[in-house]
């Protein structure tokens, strides 16, 4: 893959993801249990460019879908809130998948990004509330980070299995 068509695929990447999170915005939570959780279905393709980019390069795609799903629909708190979820969660994500798949999953990579996602936006919740007691709705987010961490790893799986029968798939990590 030329450095060209990297850049074209990290771009691809980072609007699927915006577009995602734009969406996902604007439909209702499916969990009455905890008032303001999403699914995170951007975390899909978090999980596609972990597997299928250099870290670096992964990590643009982060930073990218952060910044411009931030202008496109949200506030100064909506950003902070995100990006302490997002790093935390990418720094999570990246940990785990080094491990190697013979000890986690795609499925437990992107679970454990969900947990951290949570854990991360209820530490900056904390800190602007100015008390620790916010975390005590963290089990409950676990929770709900734990099944749709499940769905979307089964989600990225199934689309990962598909990106690797491209037969470009096997030139993605040349450039690393």
């Amino acid at each position: 893959m030329t450095k060209n068509q990297r850049l074209v695929y990290i771009a691809l990447l980072a609007a699927q993801a915006v577009i995602i999170s734009l969406l996902e915005r604007a439909i209702p939570f499916p969990f009455a249990v905890a008032p303001g959780a999403k699914l995170g279905l951007a975390n899909i393709i978090t999980c596609m460019a972990l597997y299928t980019l250099s870290t670096k390069d992964a990590c643009k795609v982060v930073a990218i879908r952060l910044v411009l799903a931030a202008l496109l629909g949200g506030t100064i708190s909506t950003f902070m809130y995100s990006a302490s979820g997002a790093i935390l969660s990418f720094i999570g994500m990246w940990s785990v998948k080094r491990l190697g798949p013979s000890r986690v999953s795609l499925i437990g990579v992107s679970t454990t990004g969900a947990i951290l996602h949570n854990v991360g936006q209820l530490a900056v919740a904390s800190w602007i509330a100015q008390t620790w007691t916010v975390l005590l709705y963290l089990p409950v987010l676990s929770f709900v980070g734990i099944l749709s961490g499940i769905a979307i790893g089964i989600a990225a799986n199934y689309l990962l299995t598909h990106v690797e029968k491209l037969h470009y798939y096997k030139f993605l990590h040349e450039l690393d």
